[in-house]
């Protein structure tokens, strides 16, 4: 049934971010399903060296979820009590987690006052002040997929190494000889800096596939090394994926396609996780990962229909997505509302909701969540973080919209904003 204008009286409701699981995304589960593999093995091994390729880096490794190829980064790097690592308090709790589960403490930088801000980033005028001798790594997030210039971030510690001296008492913290520039560029494959992909320019940078992320393996996520001369990247994948199975220095796959006498026997050099990536999630990620470049054009020209419908609605701040030599990923639309409309964010989510279009929030910073204010966080310490969440909406943006579909998700908040706060309306 339609209206006089032609449109659906019941359109189909727009989920917030479903995954796009196509015909060959399941042929190739099949395949790995039916070729009697299925945990790390050869499929993962070739997932690894495409996103190496796409990445522009020496090697790639993939785990299990962001969360536990973070956490034994930090491990590789040595980081532990009495050590700091520095990130945004503007971003979800497993930037922090991880740390506080190395006994390391996180500190918080707060987004930048009105004015200076880099979309919903830190800037390194920020995080500078906080650099101490307790820094062993600095962890910036790149929200939304707008990411940091890790390239400038880089020198800078470097300079910042040299002039006040980095102490450690870890070798590979010596060998690097400066905080670990550790990118959470969860939300960011498939992002730019200076015609460069994100992956290559910060030391080592983590990418999660969960299953809302743009490219997905239902959970996953990977690394891209990208260390500076001295270290050798296979080596350090090497590492890395022992600490990802229990600091085993065998995995099945070398264990059984060996055959020789002996073949079976490994050594644990040191405790590990258990955190890799199976075949299963290979799979699926080498089909998304081919059709990538598609999938990533369709969600730019969805921000663009979104920037075009949403620019003439007062009220409104667009998120950053292009400039300054950097390309957002467009893995989030982020809105932030006026002072006045943002008072009634939840009701215009609501009306959203009742007019079939799911939403979100990213993300409440981490001194509003109990776990971090019973630690001692204080929202007073990050007071610009907390302003941007209050005022934040995150809008529609998948792989199965349309520009219908955004610019329906236009309409319904343009109705919503004229509802709850009129004198934005003007």
């Amino acid at each position: 049934m339609a209206s006089e204008q032609g449109a659906p009286l019941n359109p189909e409701p727009i989920g917030f971010a479903p995954p796009y699981i196509d015909d060959a995304t399941i042929a190739a589960v099949e395949r790995v399903l039916r070729s009697g593999w299925i945990t790390t093995g050869p499929e993962t091994a070739a997932f690894e060296r495409e996103l190496a390729a796409f990445t522009g880096v020496p090697a790639v490794l993939c785990g299990g979820s962001w969360t536990g190829l973070a956490g034994v980064i930090l491990d590789w790097f040595g980081v532990g009590p009495g050590d700091e690592v520095i990130l945004p308090a503007y971003t979800y709790c497993a930037t922090a987690n991880v740390v506080l589960h190395r006994g390391a403490t996180p500190v918080l930088v707060d987004l930048p006052p009105t004015g200076r801000q880099d979309g919903l980033n830190i800037t390194w005028e920020m995080v500078e002040p906080l650099l101490s001798e307790r820094t062993k790594a600095v962890m910036p997030v790149d929200i939304g997929g707008w990411p940091i210039p890790c390239e400038e971030w880089k020198s800078r510690l470097a300079m910042w190494g040299l002039q006040r001296g980095f102490t450690s008492q870890h070798p590979v913290q010596s060998k690097l000889g400066r905080p670990l520039l550790l990118s959470d560029a969860a939300h960011a494959l498939g992002a730019e800096v200076n015609g460069s992909t994100v992956g290559s320019q910060a030391d080592l940078s983590v990418f999660s596939f969960h299953a809302v992320k743009n490219l997905t393996t239902a959970e996953g996520g990977a690394v891209a090394i990208a260390l500076p001369d001295g270290f050798d990247a296979r080596e350090v994948h090497r590492e890395l994926r022992a600490l990802c199975l229990h600091g085993q220095t065998k995995d099945a796959a070398s264990k059984y396609s060996a055959q020789g006498k002996g073949s079976w026997k490994y050594d644990v050099t040191r405790p590990g996780f258990k955190c890799n990536m199976t075949d299963i999630q290979a799979a699926m990620g080498r089909v998304a990962l081919e059709r990538y470049g598609q999938d990533l054009a369709h969600r730019h020209s969805l921000a663009d229909a979104y920037d075009q419908a949403l620019s003439a609605i007062p009220g409104i701040e667009l998120p950053v997505r292009l400039g300054d030599g950097r390309r957002s990923a467009d893995h989030l639309y982020v809105i932030r509302l006026s002072a006045a409309a943002s008072i009634h964010r939840d009701d215009i989510m609501e009306a959203l909701a009742a007019a079939g279009i799911a939403t979100n929030v990213h993300f409440p910073p981490l001194p509003l969540l109990t776990a971090y204010r019973e630690r001692g966080f204080s929202a007073s310490d990050v007071p610009h973080a907390c302003a941007a969440f209050h005022a934040a909406i995150s809008l529609p943006i998948h792989r199965l919209m349309s520009i219908g579909d955004v610019q329906r998700v236009a309409s319904a908040l343009e109705s919503a904003l004229i509802s709850f706060a009129p004198s934005d309306q003007g």
